[in-house]
């Protein structure tokens, strides 16, 4: 098991492990998303693992479990899932940073490779953009 700085989602049957530094936009992409109907699995810090499936879960750190930051505003109190499948990883980045058409990409976590995609948080279409990932990717 292992402890990571991240944010989790669940969103459409799908898990979405949101990363990157302090100030790239995780919480706030997570309740963007929340307001579209996706359930938070945790925020700030996860804790990866390996189903007896063979799959790669993230569950929330016990001691912030259901707690979300709201930048600026405070810590928040929201129902959360307990575990959920890590299906996609949105590495929040920079606009300036990312490329237009990215080639496929994946991650290995605990062993496992999930798609990774570079993500800027901040647009205005951010959560139809992971929505459309979630689609892209699973075609």
């Amino acid at each position: 098991m292992t402890l990571i700085h991240a944010t989790g989602i669940f969103y459409e049957s799908r898990g979405v492990l949101l990363t990157g530094p302090s100030g790239s936009g995780k919480s706030d992409l997570a309740l963007r998303m929340m307001a579209r109907g996706a359930e938070l699995v945790g925020d700030d810090y996860l804790q990866l693992s390996i189903d007896k499936n063979g799959r790669l879960v993230m569950s929330p750190a016990a001691n912030i479990a259901g707690r979300i930051e709201v930048r600026n505003v405070g810590i928040m109190s929201v129902p959360h899932r307990a575990v959920a499948p890590v299906d996609l990883i949105l590495d929040l980045k920079d606009r300036a940073q990312l490329d237009r058409l990215p080639e496929p990409k994946f991650s290995a976590l605990e062993g496992v490779n999930i798609p990774c995609l570079d993500f800027h948080a901040f647009d205005l279409s951010a959560p139809e953009k992971l929505r459309a990932a979630l689609n892209i990717l699973s075609q």
